[in-house]
């Protein structure tokens, strides 16, 4: 199947570059438009219907989130693209949405793009972006939910719902309220950087922990923890004093 792209991005040499780049070397693309602007994007989008959409974060002027919100329930799946990591790269990670950094790589888009190819699932989207564009509304700090790329698919889990993460090789177990477990195909260092801000704190290198679900502080046997679940977590010698020093500032 042929993916039908739509470019939005406001420099005219980013533009052509990722153009000859998705059509030169993403095997079945086809660049339907490009768009420079908010305006013309939203013109543009309610035009043409396409599968994939490379979205440049910030437009002149404007901003890429500008777009999607002026677009009523869109179909296509959202690349973003940006020269910058800065707080809207984290939301955009809270949501399992895909961006790219600039200058593209050629293997990052070609990855990128294939997982387009594979995903698209009109409702997983809308609650991705409804996640991303909540998420944004608050100054992109305190989140509200996550979404989890599963074996079984996406799964949008409240941040409150979360008593710890734990590391398993090179997957992530989620612990949950309701007594489930989650298992996410990405390092638990990927989720200490995401949930850091959050209440968050890595404890030790196997358990990234939610500061609200602790139940008690146990000094003996070299120090643990004692979860809201009743799970006994252990700590690092190095974490001690950072997570009493946590704990009183809750």
């Amino acid at each position: 199947m042929t993916l039908k792209v739509i470019i939005i991005e406001d420099e005219k040499h980013s533009r052509e570059t990722l153009k000859s780049m998705l059509e030169e070397f993403c095997k079945d693309v086809k660049v339907i438009a490009t768009a420079s602007s908010v305006k013309e994007a939203v013109k543009v989008l309610s035009v043409y219907s396409p599968d994939v959409v490379f979205l440049d974060i910030e437009l002149q002027p404007g901003m890429g989130f500008d777009v999607l919100e002026q677009v009523k329930e869109p179909s296509f799946e959202v690349i973003f693209t940006t020269a910058f990591e800065k707080y809207a790269i984290k939301a955009i990670k809270f949501s399992s949405l895909d961006y790219l950094l600039k200058p593209i790589d050629l293997i990052e888009l070609q990855e990128a793009v294939e997982k387009a190819r594979n995903r698209m699932d009109t409702n997983v989207y809308r609650q991705q972006i409804d996640t991303l564009m909540h998420s944004l509304s608050r100054g992109g700090n305190k989140q509200e939910k996550i979404c989890l790329a599963t074996t079984a698919g996406m799964e949008f889990i409240a941040i409150e719902d979360i008593i710890l993460c734990k590391a398993d090789g090179s997957y992530t177990s989620f612990i949950l309220k309701d007594k489930s477990t989650l298992l996410v195909s990405k390092h638990l260092k990927e989720y200490e950087n995401l949930l850091s801000d959050q209440q968050f704190m890595r404890v030790h290198n196997s358990y990234l922990i939610n500061l609200n679900e602790v139940k008690k502080y146990i000094k003996s046997d070299g120090g643990y923890i004692i979860m809201s679940n009743d799970m006994h977590v252990s700590i690092s010698p190095r974490k001690k004093e950072d997570l009493i020093d946590a704990m009183r500032r809750l």
